[in-house]
This record gives structure tokens, sequence and C-alpha cells, in this order.
């Protein structure tokens, strides 16, 4: 069984991140980690107590932070310290905190990745191959949408696709926001010619879609080598 902590457990990702691993036999949730002066701190979610103090990732065997860049530098410092496998799924980091994931999985195993739905994970994999066999006379761009309290703009996941389809066909993507009501993460890719166009969408119907990847990626991590690790790893077992 996997002693699994979880960062930000009392949002909306990190409540069913705790919901969904505590029905999961293969998890025990034995800290639940989330920022200073908020009224949960030192209440009871099922068996453990919601904590302000980092030191407790040295209970767990695996982390999960899917929280906010803000608390992205202390996170990744604990894990470290502590050398605790870390499955990381928050967006908007900065460059200097890219570069700190980067260092910090010379320590720890790290997988990183702007979205752990799998089916996002397959197109990053099958829309380069899509580019190149359409050619340069195909122009190329991305609408994304999400609820309209989503703080990066345009998301992590359409940065991602616009930078693994930039290196199948050299050219910038254009890449468009939209945020409105309560969205979970829409991703439209718009491949036009002259006579046709070729839409390929990804919809998120619920916040269990990624927590089910992050879960599959934490069981993954278990004991893998330093290093940094994306959901395409993951998904080849």
């Amino acid at each position: 069984m996997i002693k699994l902590g979880i960062a930000g457990v009392c949002g909306k990702m990190g409540r069913r991140i705790f919901d969904l691993a505590a029905a999961d036999k293969d998890f025990e949730v034995n800290f639940a980690l989330e920022r200073k002066g908020i009224p949960q701190i030192g209440k009871e979610l099922g068996k453990v107590k919601i904590s302000s103090n980092p030191d407790g990732l040295f209970l767990v065997d695996v982390f999960i932070d899917f929280t906010a860049a803000e608390a992205a530098d202390i996170n990744l410092d604990y894990a470290a310290k502590y050398k605790k496998p870390l499955v990381l799924g928050t967006t908007g980091l900065t460059d200097a905190q890219l570069k700190k994931v980067e260092e910090v999985s010379k320590v720890i195993p790290v997988v990183f990745s702007p979205n752990m739905a799998v089916g996002v994970n397959v197109l990053f994999s099958v829309l380069p191959e899509i580019a190149r066999k359409l050619g340069p006379e195909y122009s190329i761009e991305i609408v994304e949408a999400h609820h309209k309290t989503k703080k990066d703009s345009p998301s992590g996941t359409a940065k991602k696709l616009a930078e693994v389809l930039a290196q199948a066909t050299n050219k910038a993507i254009p890449t468009h926001a939209i945020r409105l009501g309560d969205i979970v993460g829409d991703h439209t890719v718009i491949f036009c010619g002259n006579s046709e166009r070729i839409e390929v969408r990804h919809q998120a119907h619920t916040r269990d879609l990624f927590v089910l990847g992050a879960l599959k990626a934490a069981k993954w991590v278990f004991n893998k080598p330093a290093g940094l690790y994306s959901m395409q790893d993951v998904l080849k077992g």
C-alpha cells in the first residue's frame, strides 16, 4: 500500500484526489497539506488531520501537488528535503520554477505534466504526426476554454499542445483562450487547408479525469529512480 500525501487538500482538485485515493485499496492517505491561515487547519479529513506544516512529508511514500504556482517552491523544497517522489500537476509556473523542477528531479523522481488526462497525453503523441502528414499547406491554431476562475491563460495544456506542434512544423502555433462559467477544460486543435478543415477536440467532463491520471502516475512513480518524467512515461508502463 502506498502512503500518499496531498497538497491543497481542501481545494477542488485536492479534495477529489483525497476522495478517490481513499476509495482505492492501493493507497493510504496519511498526510493532508493546506496553506496556513485557512479555517480547516487542524480539522480531521477521514483519518488524517489537515496540516499546514510541510514537515509532515516525512510520513509519505508519494506526494501529489495540484495547487498554485505560489506554493510550488516550498512544496518542491520539502519533497526534495525528504526525498519523496512527486506528482506535479500545478500549471502557470515561471521559468525559474520550471528550472527548479528540473533541479529537484536530480534528487527525486518527478512526474510533471500540465494535464494528467490519458486522452490529452495521447494527443500530445498523435497531433505532431497529423501535422507532419498534412504538411505546411495547413494552418494550425488552438482554442482552449476553462472556467472563469482559472488563473493561467493560456492553459498549460494549450501551451504543451502548441509546443509539440511547433516542434513538428517549425512554426509558432497561435493559441486562443476563453474563460467562461464552470467549463472544466476544452481544447481544440484546428488544421485548416484551402478546401477542408480538421478539428481534434478533447473535452473534460469532470475533474475526476485528471485525478485518475494523477493517481495512476503516483502508482507508477513509487520506487522509481530520480529523474524528470511525463505522463508519456507513465502510459508506456
